[in-house]
């Protein structure tokens, strides 16, 4: 992969990327059309997918996370995508099928220690160490001159797009349009988990970005983030469990006490055992 990309870039053409862990919906599909846009007619455009181990808690779905490559390649195919990087665990990490991943075969990480802190980060600690450390290697192996990413992980956005800047990539990162089911639902590899019940239940993040829309627009001043969290927690105990709801700014991430026209907000919540998230700008 490496050696293909090299090849390409040396040539002067633009490589766009979109990193996946597979199991793909029309929401991937966007980001390849759009990494497509970008580096027009005569760029190339690679798809990474891999289920990366290191941004799973034990605790988590690593195991059970939906895969289908066979699947995947088709549907990358109708896409036209250049080239398709499947890597496994030994090729990433260096591993033996027996071994965990640990200093026995791969002991360097990086980690961003300031955008990663709060909402996922917080719930879920060392999930952002898995993720820019695999996206900084695939970086390194693909390549590339423009990456793709998905606005429904806001927050992965801004912690990539930091280390970018702070380690100095040669690479522009692109946050694409998080792609919605008719219902609002944002389309999502773990939706699948979903029973029918449940899916029917999941509109509730929407619905909840929808209700601080209209508080915002109806209101005349800036509104409590205290009393509007108190008002979604509310809101959403009836139908799922709130793991986090947070009113931030969209390029820094930093906590706002009051939210107004601008603010950005980002949920987090429990569909049974199936945690789901989503954002957008209030």
């Amino acid at each position: 992969m490496q050696q293909l990309a090299g090849k390409w870039r040396r040539s002067g053409i633009p490589v766009g990327f979109v990193p996946t862990m597979g199991y793909l919906h029309a929401g991937h599909l966007s980001l390849v059309d759009e990494a497509r846009k970008r580096v027009g007619k005569r760029g190339r455009v690679i798809v990474s997918i891999y289920v990366n181990p290191t941004q799973f808690a034990p605790a988590e779905d690593l195991a059970n996370y939906p895969r289908n490559l066979h699947r995947d390649l088709q549907l990358l195919r109708s896409r036209k995508v250049d080239a398709v990087f499947t890597p496994g665990d030994a090729e990433m990490y260096r591993r033996e099928k027996s071994m965990e991943i640990s200093a026995a075969g791969f002991s360097t990480y990086v980690l961003e220690e300031k955008l990663s802190r709060l909402m996922e980060g917080a719930s879920r600690p060392g999930h952002f160490r898995g993720v820019t450390t695999v996206v900084a290697k695939l970086f390194n192996i693909v390549l590339p001159t423009v990456a793709v990413f998905g606005a429904k992980d806001w927050q992965q956005a801004a912690v990539i797009r930091r280390m970018v800047a702070d380690l100095n990539f040669p690479v522009k990162v692109i946050v694409a349009p998080t792609v919605r089911e008719s219902d609002g639902l944002a389309l999502s590899s773990r939706n699948k988990y979903l029973s029918q019940e449940l899916r029917s239940k999941a509109t509730i993040l929407w619905r909840s970005i929808q209700q601080v829309r209209s508080a915002v627009k109806k209101s005349s001043r800036p509104i409590s983030a205290v009393r509007l969290k108190e008002q979604l927690r509310q809101m959403i105990d009836s139908e799922a469990r709130l793991d986090y709801v947070e009113f931030f700014r969209p390029d820094t991430l930093d906590a706002v006490p009051t939210v107004s026209k601008g603010t950005h907000m980002a949920l987090a919540v429990y569909l049974g055992k199936t945690r789901l998230i989503d954002n957008g700008l209030v």
